[in-house]
């Protein structure tokens, strides 16, 4: 936080001045009650501030974490490889339990070769697909991304860790199809030691990989230190209206 912020207190601008003949007033000064009284008010002012600053810090939300119980399997759901689907770009992706419905972007790659994210200002409530990955219910590994929060609050994908085994996550395709997967398994890993190869590694059935933040957020890099990861298969599919 910067000076500018620590010059603030519960929104109001702490200036301190003193009488224009240059001097602090005496210890031994005569104080008038008014004086008093308007001395107190500010003090209870900035204290009632610091308490609404401490309530706020202590009331702030954070993102669900994937349970034990739902790390499950990173394999196809059921261990049954499942149906597929021809490839068909992605429109919108819904998942019923955490209340998401979004369009899909579609993401390539930055310069130093990781996927590029939907943009955290203006992208946040807003999932992408990586235009290189398997499209939802092709044979391969398709990949979602989202942020977990920005500077706004919650993101498209803030409670992904809160997902199990089972979920439903429904993939809408530009031929009218949806594709409908089941929630394997949801864990976190360090990014220091992502698996890259498990999670992005080749699939030989119709396998989705649903990825945000997670973990300790890194106040000096602005960052989180882990990823939330959700392993997804498909189970069925329906047409628009169906």
């Amino acid at each position: 936080m910067g000076d500018a912020e620590w010059r603030r207190i519960a929104g109001f601008r702490v200036v301190m001045s003193w009488p224009q003949s240059g001097y602090t007033p005496s210890l031994g000064t005569r104080i008038s009650l008014r004086a008093r009284v308007a001395r107190l008010a500010g003090v209870l002012l900035i204290v009632a501030g610091a308490a609404a600053v401490g309530v706020a810090v202590a009331a702030q939300a954070h993102a669900p974490q994937p349970s034990l119980e739902a790390a499950g399997s990173t394999g196809p759901f059921g261990r049954v490889y499942g149906p597929s689907l021809r490839r068909s770009l992605p429109a919108s992706v819904d998942i019923p339990a955490i209340g998401v419905h979004s369009k899909l972007l579609r993401l390539g790659v930055n310069p130093n070769g990781t996927i590029r994210v939907p943009s955290v200002h203006t992208q946040a409530g807003e999932a992408g697909w990586y235009k290189y990955s398997a499209t939802p219910g092709q044979i391969g590994t398709s990949v979602i991304v989202g942020h977990v929060d920005s500077d706004r609050g919650p993101a498209v994908f803030f409670r992904l860790g809160a997902l199990h085994p089972g979920n439903r996550v429904d993939v809408t395709l530009a031929d009218g199809i949806t594709a409908v997967f089941r929630v394997t398994g949801v864990r976190q890993y360090a990014k220091s030691r992502f698996p890259a190869k498990t999670i992005y590694g080749a699939a030989s059935y119709a396998a989705l990989r649903l990825i945000t933040c997670g973990g300790a957020f890194d106040y000096p890099t602005g960052n989180y230190l882990s990823a939330t990861v959700v392993f997804a298969s498909l189970t069925s599919s329906r047409r628009a209206g169906g």
